[in-house]
């Protein structure tokens, strides 16, 4: 009778447990294993925030076992700091291979600007930002560091594009895109452009309808951002 329950009970048992679930995964499966980690807190995250989500819950819908997330992310704070970082990447990626089109520099700077706030508006990134807005007084310096290290990245991103976009004026005309004063200028674009619209967002107002503004917005602002820069922009 031992050895009978030791036997084709016990097999049939284990074989009820979820693949992945025991032991280290492979390494060629690890990256899987962090993007299912991910993915599952970042949805748990915007479904309950980051105080009411917990390690159990997450780890139940990312089909991995607590030790594996700790054994990644030593709570959750860290676990949402890589959910937001996560979002800053994937929608960096977007712009990869991206080149401003149109045939005057008007028109490559509005398309420019037109196709970044779309993207901003597009996905989870709205929502994951409104969530890192509602935890800075509770967690200020991760509120801080996620903020930062996004807008870092976005100036990088938009400084390379605005540089290819302006690549066919003539060399001097526009000093505002120098070299030594790209990155002013860059700032001065995503605040022009970009901001207004994403602020409104975060406050709320419908994706939808904002979506439908983003053209002629940008446009007005584009316009605005380039009689500046024509008039020398700033020193």
């Amino acid at each position: 009778m031992a050895r009978g329950l030791r036997g084709p009970g016990a097999k049939r048992r284990t074989a009820k447990l979820p693949a992945g679930r025991v032991g280290r995964p492979p390494r060629e499966r690890a990256g899987e294993v962090d993007a299912r980690i991910l993915d599952a807190a970042r949805r748990v995250f915007l479904e309950r925030g980051v105080a009411g989500a917990s390690i159990d819950e997450i780890a139940n819908v990312a089909r991995a076992g607590k030790p594996t997330i700790y054994a990644r992310f030593p709570g959750k704070e860290a676990l949402f700091a890589a959910v937001a970082m996560s979002n800053v990447a994937a929608t960096a990626a977007r712009f990869e291979g991206h080149v401003p089109t149109g045939s005057t520099l008007d028109e490559r700077l509005a398309n420019l600007g037109a196709a970044l706030v779309h993207w901003i508006l597009a996905g989870d990134v709205v929502a994951v930002l409104r969530l890192g807005i509602s935890e800075a007084r509770r967690l200020p310096d991760l509120a801080i560091d996620i903020h930062l290290t996004a807008r870092r990245r976005g100036e990088e991103i938009v400084g390379k594009l605005l540089a290819e976009a302006v690549q066919s004026e003539p060399r001097g005309a526009l000093p505002a895109f120098a070299p030594e004063r790209l990155a002013t200028t860059t700032r001065f674009f995503i605040d022009l452009v970009v901001w207004p619209i994403l602020v409104r967002a975060l406050f709320g107002e419908k994706l939808k309808d904002l979506r439908a503004e983003v053209e002629p917005d940008v446009a007005r602002s584009v316009a605005f951002f380039l009689a500046a820069c024509r008039s020398g922009g700033v020193a």
